[in-house]
C-alpha cells in the first residue's frame, strides 16, 4: 500500500484536478452563501458533471463543492443570522452578535481559518487511518460483509430522523426499491410489473436529485422570503493574537468533529453543537458565548468541517455512506467504476489515495479562495430567489437526463421529487431510504454468497466465524442502546 500511496500522490498533482477543485470550492461557497440553497442540493444537481471527467478530477470536484458549501453556510449565518446549512446553526449564535458589534469581518475570518484547519487535520487523519482499516477489511469474507452492512442499516435507521419507526419504514422501502429489476444471482425479473424500463432497475441519479434537491427547492419557493437587509461587511480583519487565543478551541473541536465523522449517521450538525458546547464548558468566561465570542464561531466551524474527512473511511472501506452527502459521493464512485468496499484498495488503491491526497490540497486552495472572495460572497445573501429557482430547476432536469439520455429518468426525477416533498412535510427522513437503496444490492449479494457457503446452516456457520461472532456480540448492545435512547427521547418529546 505504500507504493500505491506514492503513486496516488503523483497522480493527484494534475493541473486539471486543481482547476476543477477550485471551481468546486468556489461553487460550494457560492451555494452555501445563498440562504435556502444547500450543499446537498448543489452536489445532487452537479453530480452528473463528474461522470464525464476522469475519477481523479470529477470526484475532487464534488469534494470541493462539499468543503466550500459547509463553510459557505456560515456567511449568511454570520451576516444575517440565517444559517445557509444546518451545520451553521451553532455558528449563528455568536457570529451574528459579532456582526451587530461591527466585527463581521473578524467572524468570517475565524470561520474560514477554523474550517480549513479542522478540515485539513481530519483529512490527514483519514489518510493515516485508511491503511489499517483497509487491511482489516480485506480479511472480510461474505459473512462479515453481510453483517457489517446489515448492522449499518439498523444503526442508520436508529439514529436518523425524529422517529426510529419512521426511519425503519423508509429503510425497508429503500431496500424494496433496490430489488426492482433483474436478480443479480438468479437472473429473474422482480417487481418490474411488466415494464421494460425497470428491467435494469431504478437509476440512482434521478432518485438522488429527486429526494434531495427538489424538496429543498420547493421549501425555498414555499417560504416566499422577502428581501433581507444586508449587514455590510464591517470591522478590521482578524488579528494574530485573536487567532492564537482561539487555537486551543480549534484543536479541541477538530478532535470532536473527527471522532463524530467516523460514525455513520451523525454528521456536521451534531459535531458543530458538541464542539460549541465543549468550548463553552471549557471557557473561563462561558457567559460570553452567545453574546459575540470568537471562540464560539471557531468551535462550531472547526468541528463541522472536521467531519468531512473521516466520513470517507466507512464509505471507501465498506461502501457505507455516513450521511446524505457521502451517499451522493458513493453514486459518483459507482458511476466511475470505483465500487467502494473490501476490494477497492486491491484493484484501484492508487486512484483512491490520489483522491484522498487531493482533499488535502483542496484545503490549501480553500484558504486562498475563501480569503479573497469573502467580500464577494457576503453580497450574495440578498439575491432574489426568483432568479435562481428556474436556473437550478434547469440544471436538475438536465443532470438527470444527460447521463443516460433516457426520458424515463425525467419521470423518475419528478416522481421521486414529489415523494421527497411529501416525505419532508410528513416528517419522514429520506436518508434511510437512500441508504437502503444503495446498500441493498451488496447486502443481497453478500447474503447469497454466505448462504451458498453455509450449506443451509446459516446461523451456525456465521456464529462460528470469529470476526462475525465478535461483531454480533459488540453490535447487539450498541444497537439496543441506540434504539432505547431514541425511543425514550421520542416518548419524552
Amino acid at each position: 500500500m505504500i507504493d500505491q500511496f506514492y503513486q496516488g500522490f503523483a497522480m493527484a498533482l494534475r493541473v486539471d484536478t486543481f482547476v476543477l477543485m477550485s471551481l468546486g470550492l468556489f461553487g460550494g461557497m457560492l451555494v452555501g452563501a445563498l440562504p435556502g440553497f444547500t450543499t446537498l442540493m448543489a452536489m445532487a444537481i452537479l453530480l452528473p458533471v463528474s461522470f464525464f471527467l476522469d475519477p481523479i478530477v470529477g470526484i475532487p470536484f464534488l469534494l470541493g463543492i462539499y468543503k466550500g458549501g459547509i463553510f459557505g453556510g456560515s456567511i449568511p449565518a454570520i451576516l444575517i443570522s440565517m444559517p445557509g446549512t444546518g451545520a451553521a446553526v451553532a455558528t449563528s449564535r455568536d457570529g451574528y452578535k459579532l456582526t451587530q458589534k461591527g466585527k463581521s469581518r473578524k467572524a468570517l475570518d475565524i470561520a474560514l481559518f477554523s474550517s480549513v484547519l479542522g478540515d485539513t487535520a481530519s483529512d490527514i487523519f483519514t489518510i493515516m487511518m485508511i491503511f489499517p482499516i483497509a487491511f482489516l477489511v480485506m480479511l472480510f469474507g461474505p459473512p462479515e460483509l453481510f453483517a457489517v452492512l446489515l448492522m449499518s442499516l439498523v444503526i442508520i435507521a436508529a439514529t436518523s430522523g425524529s422517529s426510529p419507526l419512521k426511519s425503519l419504514v423508509m429503510m425497508m422501502l429503500g431496500l424494496w426499491l433496490s430489488f426492482v429489476g433483474t436478480d443479480p444471482l438468479g437472473g429473474v425479473e422482480r417487481f418490474t410489473f411488466g415494464l421494460f424500463d425497470l428491467k435494469s432497475g431504478i437509476p440512482l441519479l434521478p432518485m438522488l436529485i429527486g429526494v434531495f434537491a427538489i424538496p429543498e427547492l420547493a421549501a425555498v419557493v414555499m417560504r416566499n422570503e422577502k428581501a433581507r437587509q444586508l449587514s455590510t461587511l464591517m470591522g478590521e480583519r482578524l488579528s494574530r493574537l485573536e487567532f492564537k487565543r482561539c487555537f486551543k478551541t480549534i484543536c479541541r473541536s477538530t478532535v470532536i468533529g473527527t471522532s463524530i465523522g467516523i460514525v455513520p449517521g451523525l454528521g456536521q450538525v451534531v459535531a458543530a453543537m458538541m464542539g460549541y458546547s465543549a468550548a463553552k464548558n471549557a471557557s473561563d468566561n462561558p457567559e460570553n458565548f452567545g453574546e459575540g465570542e470568537l471562540e464560539g464561531v471557531a468551535a462550531a466551524e472547526a468541528a463541522n468541517n472536521a467531519v468531512n474527512g473521516p466520513t470517507m473511511v466507512p464509505l471507501l472501506t465498506l461502501g457505507i455512506p455516513g450521511d446524505n452527502v457521502t451517499a451522493i459521493l458513493l453514486g459518483a464512485f459507482v458511476a466511475q467504476g470505483l465500487r467502494p468496499g473490501p476490494q477497492l484498495f486491491e484493484e484501484q488503491g492508487a486512484t483512491v489515495f490520489a483522491i484522498l491526497i487531493a482533499m488535502v490540497f483542496a484545503n490549501l486552495l480553500f484558504v486562498v479562495i475563501g480569503y479573497l472572495s469573502i467580500p464577494f460572497f457576503s453580497r450574495l445573501v440578498t439575491i432574489k430567489v426568483s432568479i435562481l429557482i428556474p436556473l437550478v430547476m434547469m440544471f436538475a432536469f438536465a443532470g438527470a437526463f444527460v447521463f443516460r439520455s433516457d426520458s424515463v429518468d425525467l419521470l423518475m426525477l419528478v416522481g421521486f421529487g414529489l415523494f421527497g416533498i411529501i416525505a419532508k412535510y410528513a416528517r419522514f427522513d429520506v436518508m434511510p431510504m437512500v441508504m437502503g437503496f444503495i446498500l441493498g444490492p451488496p447486502l443481497e449479494y453478500a447474503f447469497g454468497q454466505t448462504v451458498a457457503m453455509t450449506s443451509g446452516d446459516f446461523v451456525g456457520f456465521f456464529l462460528t466465524e470469529r470476526i462475525g461472532a465478535l461483531m454480533v456480540l459488540v453490535a447487539t448492545p450498541v444497537i439496543g442502546y441506540l434504539l432505547w435512547k431514541r425511543m425514550r427521547s421520542v416518548d419524552s418529546g
